[in-house]
């Protein structure tokens, strides 16, 4: 997942009411890469965080290509279907485009959008704007080609100890 330089400077603020404390987003750009196999993992990540911003005045849109919301997962998600908006059928030009006017306008909590492609540094960094300056969150879905993933070797670090061998 790849988030926002602005995300390390305290992006979750605490704001307490009564005995349980909110979070209040102050401008988060993420990027969470999935497998179009294994939504279950995408859904583990996102919907407590989803639930928590729901508790808001404010919207969550969705801007999908091509898939429309149900409005039962919605409810079984514990979302409040009152304040969930979608707009699907979208470009990924037009998404990015909409996803910055939207998270400008601070009447939503959360903007989540689709994309095929990786953000370009100026892309990322539009949203990062419009993020702090509509007070808002957004997420970029980016699904991962799993073809690719058995082929490629990963880059990782390897730490040696003698705990272990």
């Amino acid at each position: 997942m790849y988030t926002s330089d602005y995300a390390n400077r305290n992006a979750m603020a605490p704001a307490v009411t009564g005995s349980q404390p909110q979070y209040n987003a102050t401008g988060l750009i993420s990027e969470v890469l999935y497998r179009e196999d294994q939504p279950m993992m995408t859904q583990l990540l996102l919907v407590p965080l989803l639930q928590q911003l729901g508790q808001q005045e404010r919207w969550q849109l969705w801007l999908t290509p091509q898939q429309k919301l149900s409005r039962q997962w919605v409810q079984a998600s514990g979302l409040p279907l009152s304040k969930v908006m979608q707009v699907n059928q979208m470009s990924a030009g037009s998404t990015l485009e909409s996803m910055i006017r939207a998270l400008r306008t601070g009447n939503y909590s959360v903007v989540i959008g689709w994309v095929s492609e990786a953000l370009s540094e100026e892309e990322h960094l539009q949203l990062v704007s419009a993020a702090e300056e509509g007070n808002a969150m957004g997420f970029i879905m980016r699904p991962v080609n799993t073809s690719s993933l058995a082929s490629r070797q990963f880059s990782g670090l390897k730490i040696h100890s003698n705990l272990y061998h």
